[in-house]
């Protein structure tokens, strides 16, 4: 790939302006594989543990003891880790369904969540097709600007029906900041002091992005998909749910069946890359979250808004260019499928996804289909037109990938 000397010169700059955030996003990279490795030692990982298993998958111990990694990883009770979860958006789901009962009211007090949620909620879609209102679970949100409404979340849990105060950590399509693990833990402490309620976070892109994840500041339940951060590029598919010994237990009930729970599953010789990937995960992440960071940088310098800017602090690997304009934003996710190891002479173009109020388009040049921890952007064609980019599973891949967009959008900004 050959790139202009100005582009060249540019990231040699952003590279030495961003010299000691790059230190910073080590240090917690190490930090994060200190804890993986601890965890492996305490919990003897060999290979034995690699093995598959068929059918009910009764003693599994590969997949008791990655549940019990990934718990002491995140510094809570318990975790459930499974291959077979097809998407964050299930492993999410697999918690409301798990925690909330007819008459309960989930409270999200971050606004809306992500647009793939909406169906199961029962605020999109049509009724009758088992979503949380079919079974009589209210659904109730409070505005998010960046800060929480502390008066109105107080006001709202007067009322004993909110069983649930939901949280998303990321951004997802909104124009808002991403969460840190400490200002969610604020929430968490003023919720427990005036309810019952569980406190369930959407941790999806957050994983290993800080010192801590939600869990340690006593979130009930949080959860995420393997194809995003915690599967470190490895995982071929996956999501995991942890927190509470409780909230997990019911959690499990709903992925398998009450009374079952996480005693069972088939690996089918899935664990050994779930081990693994677990084991690079904090690294990968920190490549993800450098790529984003040189990403901001960039498209700052050429007049873009971005969201973190390039010497924010991040508490996801998700980076916001806004490009105003469609076409600006197709040819952002043009360049990120040119500049990808998969599928670069592919061109993405927007369609009607299923689970999106409006056309989004999607570039991924991946190893694994929909791996957001890979090289991706995407965005929905709505105003601003924001590119919502994210991933690398190495730096070096992720300067290439985003030079690629860079010089992409330029060449349509200068038509």
């Amino acid at each position: 790939m050959n790139f202009k000397e100005s582009t060249l010169m540019l990231v040699r700059e952003a590279e030495e302006a961003l010299r000691e955030r790059f230190e910073t996003l080590d240090a917690i990279s190490y930090e994060g594989t200190r804890r993986v490795m601890e965890a492996f030692s305490n919990h003897r990982v060999s290979d034995a543990m690699f093995a598959g298993t068929t059918g009910y998958g009764y003693n599994d111990k590969g997949r008791d003891t990655l549940d019990l990694i990934f718990a002491e990883v995140f510094e809570c009770e318990a975790a459930i880790v499974r291959h077979s979860i097809v998407n964050g958006t299930q492993a999410l789901a697999i918690g409301l369904y798990g925690l909330l009962r007819p008459g309960d009211v989930m409270l999200s007090v971050t606004g809306k969540p992500y647009d793939t949620l909406e169906e199961v909620i029962g605020i999109a879609g049509e009724s009758g097709n088992g979503s949380l209102a079919d079974f009589g679970i209210t659904y109730r949100e409070i505005a998010f600007d960046g800060e929480f409404d502390y008066p109105a979340i107080e006001e709202a849990l007067k009322d004993s029906k909110v069983k649930m105060v939901y949280i998303q950590r990321s951004k997802g399509y909104l124009d808002r900041p991403t969460l840190s693990s400490e200002t969610i833990g604020e929430l968490t402490r003023f919720v427990k002091a005036r309810s019952k309620a569980y406190v369930y976070v959407d941790n999806c892109y957050g994983e290993f992005c800080s010192a801590h994840e939600p869990t340690y500041y006593g979130v009930d339940l949080m959860a995420g998909s393997l194809i995003k951060n915690a599967g470190g590029g490895m995982a071929q598919s996956g999501g995991y749910l942890a927190g509470t010994k409780e909230a997990v237990e019911l959690a499990s009930y709903r992925l398998t069946t009450v009374g079952v729970g996480g005693e069972v599953g088939a690996t089918f010789g899935q664990n050994r890359d779930l081990f693994k990937g677990f084991f690079y995960a904090p690294h990968t992440t920190s490549q993800a979250l450098k790529t984003a960071a040189l990403a901001a940088y960039l498209f700052e310098k050429a007049g873009f808004e971005v969201e973190p800017g390039y010497d924010d602090d991040r508490f996801d690997i998700i980076q916001q260019v806004k490009c105003q304009k469609p076409e600006l934003l197709c040819a952002f996710c043009r360049g990120i499928q040119k500049g990808s190891p998969v599928d670069s002479f592919a061109t993405p173009e927007p369609w009607a996804m299923p689970g999106y109020a409006d056309p989004v388009i999607m570039a991924a040049g991946a190893f694994v289909q929909g791996a957001s921890i890979e090289l991706s952007a995407d965005g929905p064609l709505r105003p601003p037109y924001t590119a919502y980019f994210q991933g690398g599973l190495t730096y070096e891949s992720g300067k290439i990938g985003i030079m690629s967009a860079y010089e992409a959008v330029m060449e349509e900004l200068n038509k």
